[in-house]
C-alpha cells in the first residue's frame, strides 16, 4: 500500500495535473475581441432578445499594478451600460473563470446586463493579466490587482461602496472573495459566487484522487473556504449538483457553510455541470434569483 501511494503521488507530481495549469488555462490565443462575432466554443449562446447595442459596449485598457510588481500592466476591460451613469447606477463587477478570455464569457456578461430588465444594472468584466490581450503573466496577486484596477476605474467614474456588487465564477471566486474580505479601492456591497472553489488543497485532492497537500502541486495560496469567514456582505451562492470540475459538496458547500455574514442564500441547480448553471437553471429563473438578491 505504501509503494502504491508513493507511485500515485509520483504520477500526480510529474503529470500535467498542476493547479497552476487548471486555474490558469491560457489556450485560445487571440488578436482581437469579437464578442457576438465569436464563433468558438461557448457554454451557451443567447438568442436575439438578449442583444446589447453597440453604444452600450465599451472596450478599453486599464493600468494594473499590484504589490510586488515593478511595473504596471495593461489589462483589457469591458463595460456594458452608459459610462456617464456609473455615478448613479448599481454595477455588477464580473470576475470570469480560468479558461480563455472575455469572448468566451461575453454571453454571461450580456446575460447579467439583463438582470431586472435590459441595462437596469451596469456590468463590467476584465481579462486578467496574461488572458486575452492583457499584458503580463497570471499570478495570484495579479488576480487581485487586476480586479481592483476595475474598482479604481469605477470609483473614478463616481461608483461608491453601496452600489457595487461583485460576482465571481469558478477561479473568479478568488478575487471576488478576497476583495470583499480585504477591500482595496472599493468595498463591494454584495457577493455572488458561482461554482466557487474552496482551496488549492481541496482542488488537488479532488483532481488527484488522493489527500495530497496543495503545496505539492502548486505554489498558489488561494483558500476561499477560509477567506469567506471574513466576508460580512450578503452572500449569494449558486452551484451545479453535478459539477465535474469543482464538486459542489467539497467546494461550494464548504464556502456556503463558512460565510461570516448575517445573510446568505444557496441555489443548488439540479443536473447542472460546471459551465451550464445559467442554461440548466433557465435564463429567466437565473436572472430572477439574482434580481431578488440584488434588491433585498
Amino acid at each position: 500500500m505504501k509503494q502504491l501511494s508513493s507511485l500515485l503521488l509520483l504520477v500526480v507530481l510529474s503529470s500535467c495535473l498542476r493547479l497552476d495549469s487548471n486555474l490558469y488555462n491560457l489556450e485560445d490565443k487571440i488578436t482581437e475581441y469579437k464578442l457576438d462575432g465569436n464563433a468558438g466554443l461557448q457554454d451557451f449562446v443567447l438568442d436575439a432578445s438578449y442583444a446589447v447595442q453597440d453604444s452600450m459596449k465599451h472596450l478599453f485598457t486599464l493600468d494594473s499594478k499590484g504589490s510586488g510588481d515593478d511595473k504596471s500592466y495593461k489589462i483589457y476591460a469591458l463595460y456594458i451600460g452608459e459610462i456617464e451613469k456609473i455615478k448613479t447606477d448599481t454595477v455588477i463587477l464580473y470576475c470570469h473563470g480560468n479558461k480563455w478570455h472575455m469572448d468566451f464569457y461575453w454571453q454571461r456578461a450580456k446575460l447579467l446586463a439583463h438582470t431586472g430588465g435590459k441595462h437596469r444594472y451596469g456590468v463590467m468584466m476584465m481579462d486578467y493579466r496574461g488572458y486575452g490581450l492583457s499584458e503580463g503573466n497570471p499570478t495570484e496577486e495579479g488576480l487581485f490587482a487586476d480586479v481592483d484596477a476595475c474598482m479604481a476605474w469605477l470609483k473614478s467614474k463616481g461608483m461608491n461602496n453601496s452600489r457595487l456588487v461583485i460576482y465571481g465564477f469558478s477561479m473568479g471566486s478568488a478575487p471576488a472573495t478576497k476583495l470583499c474580505a480585504s477591500p482595496r479601492s472599493l468595498t463591494p456591497n454584495k457577493l455572488l459566487l458561482e461554482a466557487p472553489f474552496a482551496s488549492a488543497d481541496v482542488l488537488a485532492a479532488d483532481g488527484a484522487g488522493l489527500n495530497v497537500p496543495g503545496s505539492y502541486v502548486t505554489n498558489l495560496k488561494l483558500n476561499n473556504g477560509e477567506l469567506i469567514k471574513e466576508v460580512k456582505q450578503d452572500f449569494f451562492w449558486i452551484h451545479g449538483t453535478v459539477d465535474n470540475f469543482l464538486n459542489m459538496k467539497t467546494h461550494g458547500e464548504i464556502i456556503y457553510k463558512n460565510h461570516g455574514g448575517n445573510y446568505k442564500e444557496a441555489h443548488r441547480i439540479e443536473g447542472a455541470d460546471h459551465g451550464t448553471v445559467p442554461a440548466t437553471y433557465g435564463f429567466k429563473d437565473y436572472l430572477a434569483s439574482i434580481e431578488a438578491f440584488m434588491i433585498r
